[in-house]
């Protein structure tokens, strides 16, 4: 029950992501329409929203660090490193398969997403 309802929370922080982009892009588009905003470009230019193919790389990427993570701590264990102890072991390796299978069912529910819009009728 705690992992569902660790994955329903990263959904629902996307889909409060999500929102807030459109709702700026609107915003922009209403602005710039009326001709009251120009576009700031080169180093003044304010931090843009991240898009969502970005939070889906660093979500990998923190997966990869996680699972390197623990990968390194293993390693140390079975080498009889005495500054690591089998329960700094397991809590990583935990945090690791945690993060995995919520990255898992993102991945799914994107999936699931595509071929729901593949499958609509034109």
């Amino acid at each position: 029950m705690v992992q569902r309802a660790d994955i329903n929370n990263v959904l629902s922080e996307m889909r409060n992501l999500r929102a807030q982009m459109q709702q700026n892009q609107r915003m922009e588009n209403d602005l710039s329409v009326r001709g009251q905003v120009d576009k700031p470009t080169g180093p003044e230019k304010v931090q843009e929203t991240q898009g969502f193919g970005d939070m889906l790389n660093q979500a990998v990427d923190k997966v990869n660090d996680l699972q390197s993570t623990t990968g390194d701590l293993r390693t140390a264990y079975e080498q009889g490193d005495p500054n690591v102890d089998i329960t700094r072991v397991m809590v990583a390796s935990q945090k690791s398969s945690v993060a995995f299978d919520a990255l898992s069912q993102v991945r799914n529910k994107v999936v699931q997403a595509y071929e729901d819009i593949m499958n609509m009728p034109i």
